[in-house]
């Protein structure tokens, strides 16, 4: 099925600047009906969805930018995206470090105030 950019918009809940946006980023790339007008199917829907979760982890723009760019050139591109995920999945996980020493330390600070109490 193809979807015009207004009924994509609400499909993704993403105004139709935010496409336009996305489109001149290089995140999504529309193919053109014979009237030069955007038209989407249901693999952009699953692609846009992939690209704001990963706006979720924190990806730079620019890596968004360079994974769109793969993706669009196929499944052999697969180990160079495979670098940019694992890139990402290291960040994370040193965010996720962080905060868990950031818990630690809360919990710490709580339990010596709840001894101070007593």
């Amino acid at each position: 099925m193809q979807y015009s950019i207004g009924q994509f918009s609400k499909l993704c809940g993403l105004s139709i600047d935010t496409l336009r946006f996305y489109e001149k980023q290089g995140l999504i790339f529309s193919t053109r009906d014979q009237n030069n007008r955007r038209v989407y199917t249901e693999k952009d829907i699953n692609w846009v969805k992939f690209i704001l979760r990963l706006k979720k982890t924190d990806m730079s723009i620019k890596k968004m930018q360079e994974y769109a760019r793969l993706r669009y050139q196929g499944n052999k591109t697969i180990p160079q995206r495979l670098v940019l995920l694992f890139e990402q999945l290291d960040s994370l996980h040193q965010e996720q470090d962080k905060l868990n020493e950031n818990i630690k330390f809360i919990e710490h600070k709580i339990k010596s105030y709840l001894e101070l109490t007593k």
